[in-house]
């Protein structure tokens, strides 16, 4: 592969949202946990639920920095890397990326402060209220930034005007575009799942190290109850999300299921094999007959369509959307393992005492995010050649930059973030390596003083005030 410019974008962008992705998938389920632990708190006044909204709240506060400061640097990509593209589709996007900046992080900047440092000193139903908001505003960030990544992989309600710029014609058909809701509602419940793993993980660890401590055991069944409602929805909203890009984006969906052929009287389900572009085959396949019609279209004889019915130079590179899509749907099989394991723990009445299932769900502890990057790869890998899926190339969307500043800015972009997030992430695991348990501390009571500021110095009150005539003696 020659590394030109354009290859360098992609790669520095895929960087940049590779880091930042995992970031707010946790956050976005983090601070709706944290809203069910309050709500319990509240409800019970059981100190249990109080000891654990303090414990997460400490790793919800490090997780969603890090998500702010990761996801600011990739709006600047589109006027640096990506001006042809601003350019083109910046009278559609601009406004919704707008929308978030307006609504969500609006809504969590005014009520971040109440939820970290407020505890003890407002109310706690204005507390709980500061924690709804801050849950409501990671939601609509979600909420729009997908929205505007759904318009570019189903594109509608625009005109092009006289400079080749995509206009907005109908609002709510730009929003509410035909793959949005589905992407919305597996990308949601991917961030519960993702937090749902996490915090099975850390309930799993200390279980291991000791069994009667009593936060562990609840973060525990919490989470794997909500692993055992949200993998079966999960696998059921991906399969009407893979119907839904049949429709509309059907090389994706080749790509994936690696058809370069078209099958009139049933596609086979390629479990795996070697998938090679260039020969436009599947090398040592393993596959059941006619499943693949029978997951696509209901019908084990249903005639899918392959590759072969689409110009070469329109295909998405598939050796990664094949891969990527079976890392994703084998992590999501593993998370319904889990979660009926779980159950069957639970029944029994050994949840607790059960070390196989927690050393399970500690393995499966980081794999959420592995299957969210996985699910991004698919969607993003899959909607090439095209930003703007059907209109607007890839290779017509880089600004005219030269190869060595791309490379330079990348260089740069890894060196920072492996350091500053590679040190967020260890701080993190750092907090979740110790057990919560009674009087948890939580957030300090005030925000620490950044470097620089300190506080003015004690007044002595023996001390006369300067009238302004005293002799150079006196001073």
């Amino acid at each position: 592969m020659e590394l030109d410019a354009l290859i360098l974008a992609r790669m520095q962008f895929a960087f940049t949202v590779a880091f930042h992705i995992v970031f707010p998938a946790f956050s976005i389920g983090l601070a709706s946990y944290l809203a069910v632990l309050e709500a319990l708190w509240l409800k019970t006044g059981r100190d249990l639920y109080l000891n654990l909204f303090k414990y997460w709240l400490k790793i919800f506060a490090v997780a969603f920095g890090m998500g702010v400061v990761s996801g600011l640097v990739m709006s600047y990509q589109f006027g640096t890397n990506w001006s042809v593209f601003s350019d083109k589709a910046g009278p559609v996007i601009g406004p919704l990326m707008a929308y978030e900046v307006l609504s969500a992080f609006f809504l969590e900047a005014g009520f971040l402060g109440v939820m970290l440092f407020g505890l003890n000193r407002v109310g706690k139903k204005l507390h709980f209220l500061a924690t709804l908001m801050v849950a409501i505003g990671t939601f609509a960030s979600a909420f729009w930034i997908l929205s505007v990544n759904s318009w570019m992989q189903t594109p509608q309600g625009y005109a092009i005007n006289e400079v080749g710029q995509f206009v907005p014609a109908d609002w709510f058909k730009i929003v509410f575009n035909p793959s949005f809701p589905y992407r919305l509602a597996h990308m949601l419940l991917a961030a519960y799942l993702t937090t749902g793993l996490v915090v099975g993980a850390v309930g799993a660890w200390h279980l291991m190290k000791e069994r009667t401590n009593k936060g562990a055991r609840k973060m525990f069944a919490m989470a794997m109850g909500m692993i055992l409602v949200a993998a079966p929805v999960q696998i059921f909203i991906g399969d009407m999300h893979g119907l839904n890009t049949l429709e509309h984006q059907p090389a994706k969906v080749m790509a994936m299921e690696g058809h370069f052929e078209s099958h009139p009287d049933g596609a086979p389900l390629i479990l795996f094999g070697i998938p090679d572009r260039e020969a436009a085959t599947v090398h040592g396949a393993v596959e059941i007959p006619k499943l693949s019609s029978l997951i696509l279209k209901h019908d084990p004889n249903a005639p899918l369509a392959g590759l072969d019915t689409i110009a070469r130079a329109d295909w998405p590179p598939v050796e990664i959307v094949f891969w990527s899509f079976r890392v994703m749907v084998g992590l999501g099989m593993a998370m319904l393992l889990l979660g009926l394991w779980g159950l069957y723990a639970r029944l029994r009445k050994r949840l607790y005492d059960a070390p196989w299932l927690h050393r399970f769900a500690l393995i499966m502890g980081p794999m959420g995010f592995v299957a969210v990057l996985a699910g991004w790869i698919t969607t993003e890998v899959g909607r090439q050649p095209w930003t703007v899926y059907g209109l607007l190339r890839t290779a017509d969307s880089a600004a005219p930059l030269a190869a060595p500043a791309v490379a330079t800015s990348l260089a740069a972009f890894a060196v920072v973030y492996f350091t500053v997030f590679g040190a967020g992430v260890f701080y993190i695991l750092r907090l979740m390596s110790h057990a919560p348990h009674r009087d948890e501390p939580g957030v300090a009571e005030t925000p620490i003083r950044t470097a620089g500021i300190t506080p003015a110095p004690a007044i002595d009150p023996d001390r006369p005030i300067p009238t302004g005539e005293e002799t150079d003696h006196e001073r």
